[in-house]
């Protein structure tokens, strides 16, 4: 017989002492390594609660810092196994751990310990897994007061990983029942968006998201869209988008353009109202092509391939901290059958994370749009936003889960972009 959701969440009880999580301790049982369980600091990492030299002292918080999410927010099981299993096989995982998810639950849980301002739009239900939901973005210092609680089932994702491959798969359940636009009233629609400065959609709850990014577009709000595949009503949101950040596959899966460089000259011209889009690509760093507010029409066209060749001969391939390089600016950038525009190409590298250092890959992709929404309300250039968001990423890989590895405001390992 197969079990409920919450059936699953009162069976999947351990042993009495060698589990402990914050999000879940109002249950009678929970499920993080005991070496986690702390007191009142729970949250803040030995590099926060010690003292740091002035070098390392971050600056004053940008004064635009208000940032608005709207998608997911779930919870994720991570099993970590020896090697992923074959069709019927019967394996052993090596650890368990049970913590918040979701892409935007994910990447504004990264903007508040940046020091950032942090409000969620999203849905869960009254049952046990959306109460640790809520008690754990409160105790990251998110904003909970426009979530939508109800009764029902909250979503929840399980997730392998992969000890000998490094990868992540998720299997994911949505929340019953989904989200709905009437279930979020315009008075919290408006409170939410009261003084912010950017506003995040990962594409999920569309319909809401769509009522939400409308209003934010009427105010002015610039829009950030994380677009990791093609979804129901994302075209939508990105004809309101200021910003997008998207996987390495999404440009040409959205587009049909033949290569990566091609697509994004074409997502910036079906795009008008777009200022940049950058590409992930995992440990071969990013893209950025970014729209000029100059026009370079009379500039003799370069083609977009060839500049990206040019750019990638110029990255230091023996640097194992984050680095970009940037072609010139008020290019006229042109891709063979598309059109041109004008702008630059930056290309990003990722930092190179020693195997024994690198744990888990999950909400990488969070943990860098976290970052780049910190740098658009610091104003940023995206010479250094760049490194600064896979330098924030490689933090979240060191550790099982989307947040655990999650870098405060005050880390070390941030310090040379607080310069």
């Amino acid at each position: 017989m197969a079990l409920k959701p919450m059936t699953f969440f009162q069976f999947m009880q351990p042993s009495s002492s060698s589990y402990s999580s914050h999000c879940f301790n109002s249950t009678p049982f929970s499920l993080r390594p005991s070496n986690l369980k702390l007191s009142s600091s729970q949250f803040i990492p030995r590099a926060e609660m010690e003292s740091t030299s002035s070098s390392q002292i971050p600056p004053p918080l940008p004064e635009k810092r208000v940032v608005v999410g709207c998608g997911a927010a779930s919870v994720d099981f991570l099993a970590t196994v020896a090697s992923y299993p074959n069709p019927d096989d019967k394996i052993r995982s090596l650890s368990l751990k049970v913590e918040g998810g979701g892409n935007t639950g994910n990447a504004l849980t990264g903007v508040s310990r940046l020091g950032l301002t942090a409000r969620i739009i999203s849905k869960v239900a009254n049952d046990t897994p959306g109460r640790g939901i809520l008690k754990e973005f409160e105790a990251d210092g998110v904003d909970t007061s426009h979530m939508v609680v109800s009764e029902g089932i909250s979503p929840f994702t399980y997730i392998i990983v992969d000890n000998q491959t490094k990868t992540r798969t998720c299997i994911h359940t949505p929340g019953n029942p989904p989200m709905v636009p009437e279930e979020l009233s315009q008075s919290s629609l408006f409170s939410a968006l009261e003084n912010a400065n950017l506003v995040y959609f990962d594409g999920r709850l569309h319909d809401t998201a769509l009522v939400v990014a409308e209003e934010a577009s009427q105010r002015k709000i610039p829009i950030l869209i994380d677009c990791e595949r093609k979804r129901e009503g994302l075209d939508e949101l990105l004809n309101l988008a200021t910003y997008v950040v998207c996987s390495e596959k999404f440009p040409r899966a959205w587009t049909s353009a033949p290569t990566l460089g091609s697509a994004l000259v074409s997502m910036l011209i079906r795009l008008p109202n777009l200022k940049f889009v950058i590409t992930t690509m995992g440990d071969k760093g990013s893209l950025m092509l970014e729209k000029s507010q100059n026009d370079a029409s009379e500039i003799e066209e370069t083609d977009v391939e060839t500049l990206l060749e040019s750019l990638q001969e110029r990255v230091d391939s023996t640097a194992t901290i984050p680095t970009c390089v940037s072609s010139k600016s008020d290019l006229r950038i042109s891709a063979d059958g598309i059109g041109g525009i004008s702008g630059r190409l930056l290309a990003g590298t990722a930092e190179k994370i020693p195997p024994p250092e690198l744990i888990d890959t999950t909400g990488a992709g969070d943990a860098f749009i976290a970052a780049v929404l910190y740098a658009l309300c610091a104003e940023m250039p995206p010479e250094k936003m760049l490194p600064f968001a896979s330098q924030v990423a490689a933090a979240g890989c060191r550790a099982l889960g989307a947040r655990s590895g999650l870098p405060w405001r005050k880390d070390p390992r941030l310090a040379p972009f607080w310069l």
